[in-house]
């Protein structure tokens, strides 16, 4: 596994959960509003962490923390995903997987194998504009749309997520991913952050009025979406 970073505890990224959040390298998408550049770039070449380095510190927190955040990059690029996860369950604690949602088989048979407790999938924005979003001009949507599918059936407990750039969404944007998305139990707009190290400069985050008239879009289609920092 490629491991680029540990943030050792997060109270917010796995909802119920006490846990930690590591980051694979590597990612297919060119979003220009990521802001781990680093782990995205091949030539930016970020600065591993040793896997076994990173076992240890979980075999420490055991009792301690309760769930693991495997985020990116894109962890469905790593070849060794499955093993990874098995023996992060089977030291007692429960998988969070963060995914764009390009992987649709990989995604499965992970859910399928029991490695995956939670997924947070992330909806880059409408179809229209979505090869806009992930900084590719000919993006094929059609795994996105067989990953979305398959969260939607019940598969395994999830949410679905966008960041919101000023640039990039609009109202009508959300009024295109709630007809898509209709029904998802549980959908989080964010707000973009300039970390000072995004792919593409110039982009600005949403005004709260922006944020809040997206939440109104997708209301009447999705109970269930809300603003995330106001849950």
């Amino acid at each position: 596994m490629k491991l680029a970073g540990l943030q050792k505890l997060t109270l917010l990224d796995f909802p119920g959960h006490v846990a930690c959040t590591v980051f694979t390298a590597g990612c297919n998408l060119r979003c220009p509003f990521c802001h781990n550049s680093e782990l995205v770039l091949p030539e930016r070449k970020p600065t591993l962490m040793d896997e076994e380095e990173f076992f240890y510190f979980l075999k420490k927190r055991q009792g301690i923390l309760e769930g693991v955040c495997v985020t990116g990059g894109e962890p469905l690029l790593q070849k060794d995903i499955g093993a990874f996860l098995q023996r992060i369950k089977e030291l007692g604690f429960s998988v969070k997987l963060d995914t764009n949602g390009c992987f649709p088989a990989v995604l499965r048979s992970l859910v399928e194998e029991g490695l995956v407790d939670y997924v947070a999938m992330d909806i880059k924005n409408s179809p229209a504009r979505y090869a806009q979003t992930v900084g590719i001009p000919d993006f094929d949507l059609s795994d996105v749309r067989r990953s979305v599918d398959y969260l939607m059936s019940g598969a395994v407990n999830c949410e679905f997520r966008t960041t919101t750039v000023a640039q990039l969404h609009d109202e009508e944007s959300f009024r295109d991913i709630a007809r898509w998305i209709a029904g998802a139990k549980r959908y989080a707009l964010q707000e973009f952050k300039d970390s000072g190290d995004i792919l593409t400069g110039g982009l600005t985050p949403c005004t709260t009025e922006q944020m809040q008239a997206f939440l109104a879009a997708l209301k009447p289609l999705m109970p269930g979406a809300f603003l995330r920092g106001n849950e």
